[in-house]
């Protein structure tokens, strides 16, 4: 604060603008008024009203930069590091930066708002009196007049710095809830396209393990009318992702006298009648554990979606969007069922992003 400020610019030396206290005539319920308007320094001081001015843009940048580190410390900073805060102790330091930052930000535009209102803007007081709720034309008139004259007032137009400050730091805070949807969850990428039996190829095919014993199959263990599940060789129930693993990868194979394929396509990708499905159901994803060995429709259990496994495993009732996913199947030198790629298309419920 300048020090050799003359004394015509003390507020104490200027008249008052406001209004007069009413004479109360000894009457102790009298209306006393208004008390005297007192200017401010920077009303009649232009040097203290730029210095007012540059606080209150400087909150505002601030605050940008709180918010730039509020990002910063969520792609820099790892989740699980812990450090030592006096006095709150051992805390994660992921949240505590981004609390830090992020509350930083907020506070310096209430502040530099609240800076600029106690300082720039207009404090004359305005009594109001008393009328109906309903507005008439001259009332919407004189609120719409009071409002460009407190627009004016505020100085909105005419401090640009300000003004340009605080667009900069309200357009700037909403990026950390932007970036807070990060945490919805793991990118999904090509994940939802692919599934274990991925790893199978021609050259190296991966082994069909029966879920109940655990072991390889042959072709005659599979026989007319069953259905057996099955999963992709090197995946065991102890794995600590077999949930995650197994909701994708899970087969349903079942034989069927290769007279009775509709499908071709599915007869190809089958060996000598038997044919491997995916056991996720098209609809929302629930195991398909029924089958009906002289219709050969597998039944959902969840939402009684039905699908003719004789053709395809196209739909013929329920909710569910499209057909079971096939693999191609053959077997090895040893005569053990073996895939020998992924599945045809993804497995499961429908996705925006896939074509069907």
């Amino acid at each position: 604060m300048s020090h050799d400020m003359s004394e015509e610019k003390l507020p104490e030396s200027h008249g008052s603008a406001g209004h007069h206290e009413v004479a109360t005539h000894g009457d102790p319920f009298a209306d006393p008024g208004l008390p005297e308007h007192q200017p401010r320094r920077t009303d009649i001081d232009e040097r203290a009203a730029k210095r007012a001015e540059r606080q209150v843009s400087l909150m505002f940048v601030v605050s940008m930069i709180a918010t730039v580190a509020f990002i910063a410390s969520y792609v820099a900073i790892d989740k699980d590091k812990i450090v030592y805060v006096w006095p709150l102790g051992h805390v994660s330091a992921l949240n505590f930066a981004l609390g830090m930052t992020l509350g930083v930000a907020l506070f310096l535009i209430g502040a530099g708002a609240v800076h600029w209102a106690r300082t720039l803007m207009s404090d004359v007081e305005l009594p109001a009196e008393r009328h109906p709720i309903e507005a008439d034309d001259e009332v919407r008139n004189d609120v719409i007049e009071q409002f460009r004259t407190g627009a004016a007032e505020s100085g909105f137009g005419r401090r640009k710095m300000i003004r340009n400050t605080l667009i900069g730091s309200m357009a700037l805070v909403p990026l950390s809830g932007v970036v807070l949807l990060r945490d919805l969850g793991p990118l999904p990428e090509d994940k939802l396209e692919h599934t274990g039996w991925l790893e199978a190829t021609p050259a190296k095919p991966l082994a069909l393990i029966n879920m109940n014993t655990n072991l390889p199959m042959t072709a005659e263990d599979i026989v007319v009318g069953s259905l057996t599940f099955a999963m992709p060789e090197g995946l065991h129930t102890h794995d600590e992702d077999f949930q995650q693993r197994i909701a994708k990868d899970a087969l349903m194979l079942v034989r069927i006298a290769p007279a009775d394929i509709k499908d071709e396509q599915s007869k190809e990708l089958g060996f000598e009648g038997i044919l491997a499905y995916s056991k996720i159901c098209t609809h929302v994803g629930c195991p398909i554990s029924l089958y009906e060995q002289q219709t050969h429709h597998a039944l959902c259990p969840c939402h009684q979606s039905t699908f003719d496994l004789a053709d395809g495993a196209r739909v013929i009732f329920g909710p569910a969007g499209h057909p079971l996913p096939q693999l191609k199947i053959t077997t090895d030198e040893k005569g053990f069922l073996v895939a020998t790629g992924d599945f045809d298309e993804p497995v499961g419920p429908s996705y925006w992003e896939r074509a069907r």
